[in-house]
């Protein structure tokens, strides 16, 4: 196993997914998901995003960065849900709070390719992902794009954890399961991504 990838399968029961999901809609009821395109090209992701905490992660023509606002509605992001905090408290092994909660929506046949979370300061800080609804086929490489990967299907409830020399690998989700499971009652999956983006005071 790669040093540093944590996987906690059914980390969160029914109830508090249930709630988890609850709040995740009430943020997006204030920051709405958009479909964010390619650095350069204008592409479109197939997979649509918002944020909820202090910044939050976008992408555009100009490129990839953390901004304290969403890029449509020009409002700040809404406040990250009790529970991802405590739940990164409970797990993440890093003093500091998370600043971003990437919220993506992976509707049938949406995709998300090979990458590494690269645009925070806070390199040795964990990456932190929660699975909400149907199974995503999760892959995961070495600290190069060409390195042999595996992959897991990732299930709602299940919380994986990027630290260590995982931090620095190639990962992303091949393809979603179509068929609706718990909470979401429609197909696809909800992946909330907590990162803390700023070095911390010394």
């Amino acid at each position: 196993m790669t040093e540093g990838l944590g996987l906690y399968p059914g980390y969160l029961d029914a109830p508090a997914q249930s709630a988890l999901l609850s709040a995740i809609r009430h943020a997006l009821s204030n920051a709405p998901l958009y479909r964010p395109s390619m650095p350069g090209s204008g592409k479109e992701f197939s997979v649509r995003m918002s944020n909820c905490g202090p910044l939050g992660w976008v992408s555009d023509r100009t490129g990839y960065r953390y901004q304290d606002h969403h890029p449509d509605t020009k409002q700040a992001w809404p406040e990250m849900p009790p529970a991802l905090l405590k739940l990164w408290q409970d797990l993440a092994g890093y003093p500091h709070p998370p600043e971003a909660c990437l919220i993506n929506w992976y509707e049938p046949g949406a995709r998300m390719g090979l990458h590494r979370d690269q645009d925070e300061a806070a390199r040795e800080a964990p990456v932190v992902s929660i699975s909400l609804g149907g199974r995503g086929l999760f892959r995961i490489g070495g600290p190069k794009r060409r390195d042999p990967t595996r992959s897991v299907w990732l299930s709602s409830g299940d919380v994986v954890i990027l630290a260590g020399s995982a931090r620095q690998c190639y990962h992303g989700i091949d393809r979603i399961d179509p068929t609706p499971a718990s909470p979401l009652v429609v197909p696809g999956r909800l992946n909330l991504t907590l990162r803390r983006v700023t070095q911390p005071p010394r």
